[in-house]
């Protein structure tokens, strides 16, 4: 049986909204590493904003200058930021209580009480001695979410909605992480190979917890064209792009499979695909690993926009 557009877009933007919750955790930790190591910790956060697409709105309201804990107050708990971790969470709950009847009981709990417990957390700027412990609970919610989906949810269409609205956002989200480092924090061409590059693109691999992955596939070095070939190509990596790009392609095509429907989203995700596999780490150096990186953000939300399309979400 397949379900009304409405309820498809509950399930997608829910699972949207918590895979950005997360991120903005993840981001704020790469900018927190990151800043300890430069001197001056300030620029950092004016690049991790841009990044994360929310520098426009801090300038809105703060202006032009950026400082850490203005930057950090914005990325996780600020009203006015639709971005922020609670704003995403809030946003994920709201589309949860709307498709409520479409989720096991599991689900939906642990929807409520994550966001309930992180609206705590974050009732008041968070003090810098509790960050990484804000941080660690971040992260940890969004895990006991996405666990009771993983273990209570039949495989049909609602759970491959909800599927595909993780995976384009986190595809998104890992490319954004990965042009942190490359394209805005390295200070400059003459700090490329130093310790100082070594210690960032550490920071990055322990952004999308794979640190331990990567020393376990590539090695106890970590070199920066072996950190991209790994966070874009590897298909065991759960935050990779290859792997994110085939989870897109497997549940669109069940989707296929449920609807009798094989709309131009899923053209849009094999051709993405098919990208990465023409692909290799030497051609993204090649062609800047910034402009690959951009690329494939337009092309992830293409795929998020006409998946939006295809399957009437509007109705």
């Amino acid at each position: 049986m397949t379900i009304l557009g409405k309820t498809a877009a509950g399930l997608f933007w829910m699972s949207r909204y918590l895979e950005r919750s997360e991120t903005g955790a993840r981001l704020v930790e790469v900018g927190q590493r990151m800043a300890l190591t430069r001197s001056s910790s300030d620029d950092e956060w004016a690049s991790v904003l841009n990044t994360a697409g929310v520098g426009e709105g801090f300038q809105a309201k703060y202006g032009e200058a950026v400082t850490r804990d203005l930057a950090i107050d914005w990325m996780l708990r600020d009203r006015d930021n639709p971005s922020s971790v609670l704003a995403s969470i809030e946003a994920a709950r709201t589309n949860a209580r709307v498709v409520r009847t479409a989720l096991t009981r599991e689900v939906w709990e642990a929807v409520n009480e994550s966001f309930m417990t992180l609206k705590a957390a974050l009732a008041r700027r968070v003090a810098d001695r509790d960050l990484s412990e804000v941080l660690a609970l971040i992260r940890a919610r969004i895990a006991f979410v996405r666990g009771a989906m993983n273990g209570t949810m039949m495989r049909d269409d609602r759970y491959n909605f909800c599927r595909l609205g993780t995976f384009v956002e986190r595809a998104d989200n890992t490319a954004r992480i990965l042009d942190v480092k490359y394209y805005v924090l390295l200070p400059s061409a003459s700090a490329v190979g130093s310790s100082l590059d070594t210690v960032q693109w550490e920071t990055i691999l322990r952004s999308v917890s794979a640190e331990g992955s990567y020393r376990h596939t590539m090695g106890q070095r970590v070199r920066p064209r072996l950190v991209a070939q790994f966070l874009i190509f590897d298909q065991r990596m759960p935050r990779s792009l290859m792997f994110c790009a085939e989870m897109l392609c497997e549940n669109l095509d069940h989707l296929a499979a449920d609807y009798g429907l094989r709309g131009p989203a899923h053209d849009i995700a094999d051709a993405l695909r098919q990208r990465l596999k023409c692909a290799s780490v030497d051609s993204i150096f090649d062609e800047g690993l910034h402009d690959f990186l951009q690329d494939f953000q337009t092309r992830v939300a293409a795929l998020g926009q006409q998946t939006e399309m295809d399957y009437r979400f509007s109705l």
